[in-house]
């Protein structure tokens, strides 16, 4: 349903309520049960407040259209500027108290002066026997139901307008605006308690009055008291729900954004309040942002750190210069393949930068050999997973790097079992060790060494495939053969 359309049929909801409530419920209670009333002469003032109400509707329908044209030409034409949805949204924010008006005014006066009149022309006429005074009751019950009903509609208008908010920002974007067109919180809550102390208390005494001077004295009083007080301890109970709820829902929002910003998620939050919402709303994003500049910042500071440990690793051993960044590019293609999730990519990233770190624990004299490493040398080459990760074990890293450890110290873990250093085998070995070595196996088969050079990519994606199963995993293996096989392929036919 178009928003405009729903929040209009929201709006006679609301009013057919709320009337149903004030005027048709309490109001004709105290009519009706409060007062001696013959047959006919019910049917004369039922015949007066239906004539009343006519002429009130009429002159509220055309102050209604009037307050709501800014929201319907916005809605309704097309195209519209900066200038129209500013409107909107100030004759939005307006409507809960511009709908108190309407009930304040043609609503009150549309109703109670027409029905002082027929009343006063049928009393004269004699059609109802009351005294005349009992008008002036009639005018001070109507005064007290208008601002219950004002009350309950004004709620219940601005949890429409609430609902509605959304779509005017859609129009326009969260355009700025002067934000003082709300009543606050702390009148709402004045007006609120007021009225539910002393509006019972008031209908009660002026129900009594008319009750005593008709003179029905104790005859079924309690009968009476009990009905009438059930219905002013009502209309005070929902006055107090109606305030709680425009106070529960915005409270619950930012309640739940908080937890959601404890979970990482920093999106700012739509500040459609005026009232002292707004301005918790906008510290809230305020916060938000600050959050999310700081973390940028550590993210850089975080990837300096990462590119300097690897850079750090390659100044020290100049035949191995950019082997760990080849090893990070082979394990995103392959993570890519495997479906990794944009967070695990990065964390694949950084482990596979930092795989070769613990090297800087490594002698030179073993490290920058020229020759081949006897089984001694070779036996303090196999330490640098387990050093590498006491290094970065030592940094502290965040809970949610954890990740990035078990590449550094399991990426020469063998599926079989047969690896190191700690002989884990199959699904035992975290996926980013498993991975990784592959990655890694290639790139250390197809570059050169002092020793030796680098083999052909042919000859050591065939050294994987016979591989699989034993030395890596068979699933990232072949994820891997049939990227750089494809990759082949299109280079060859281009």
């Amino acid at each position: 349903m178009e928003p405009f359309t729903f929040f209009q049929r929201r709006m006679l909801m609301n009013y057919i309520w709320g009337s149903a409530v004030a005027v048709c419920g309490v109001g004709s209670l105290f009519i009706f049960y409060t007062l001696q009333l013959e047959p006919t002469e019910i049917m004369y003032l039922i015949f007066i407040m239906i004539s009343s109400v006519g002429v009130m509707l009429t002159g509220e329908i055309m102050m209604y259209k009037h307050h709501v044209r800014p929201i319907q030409q916005l809605f309704t034409k097309e195209p519209h500027s900066t200038k129209q949805v500013k409107e909107a949204l100030l004759r939005a924010h307006q409507f809960p108290q511009l709908t108190v008006k309407r009930i304040l005014g043609p609503h009150l006066l549309g109703l109670s002066i027409p029905a002082s009149l027929f009343a006063w022309w049928a009393i004269e006429r004699g059609l109802v026997n009351l005294p005349l005074y009992y008008i002036g009751f009639a005018w001070m019950g109507a005064v007290l139901i208008a601002v219950m009903h004002a009350l309950i509609e004004f709620f219940l208008t601005d949890r429409a307008v609430q609902l509605l908010l959304p779509s005017i920002y859609e129009k326009g974007g969260f355009i700025d605006y002067k934000r003082d067109t709300s009543i606050s919180i702390k009148t709402k809550l004045f007006v609120t308690s007021m009225f539910t102390a002393v509006f019972p208390v008031v209908l009660f005494l002026l129900a009594s009055q008319i009750r005593l001077i008709e003179g029905r004295g104790v005859d079924g009083y309690w009968s009476w008291a009990s009905i009438i007080g059930a219905v002013v301890m009502g209309i005070g109970a929902l006055a107090a729900l109606l305030l709680y709820r425009s106070i529960q829902k915005p409270m619950e929002q930012l309640s739940e954004r908080f937890l959601d910003v404890r979970q990482g998620q920093t999106e700012p939050m739509e500040n459609l309040y005026v009232d002292e919402f707004s301005q918790l709303v906008a510290g809230f994003n305020h916060m938000v942002t600050g959050i999310e500049e700081r973390d940028e910042e550590n993210k850089r500071l975080l990837e300096s750190f990462f590119t300097v440990f690897a850079a750090t690793l390659d100044a020290r051993d100049p035949y191995t210069a950019g082997h760990s960044k080849r090893v990070a590019e082979y394990s995103d293609l392959i993570a890519r393949k495997a479906g990794f999730d944009e967070k695990q990519l990065d964390l694949l990233k950084k482990s596979a930068l930092l795989h070769d770190i613990g090297k800087i624990g490594i002698g030179d004299d073993v490290l920058l050999k020229d020759g081949r490493l006897s089984e001694e040398e070779f036996a303090k080459i196999k330490e640098h997973p387990v050093i590498g990760a006491q290094i970065l074990g030592q940094v502290q890293l965040p809970e949610s790097l954890a990740p990035v450890l078990t590449g550094v110290r399991h990426h020469h873990e063998r599926y079989d079992g047969n690896g190191y250093p700690d002989g884990l085998a199959r699904e035992d070995i975290p996926v980013f060790g498993r991975l990784m070595a592959v990655a890694d196996a290639f790139d250390a088969m197809t570059s050169d060494r002092p020793y030796r050079q680098g083999m052909p990519f042919s000859k050591a994606l065939a050294i994987i495939e016979e591989g699989k199963g034993t030395q890596w995993d068979p699933y990232f293996s072949d994820l891997f053969l049939e990227e750089m096989r494809e990759d082949t392929r299109k280079k060859a036919l281009g």
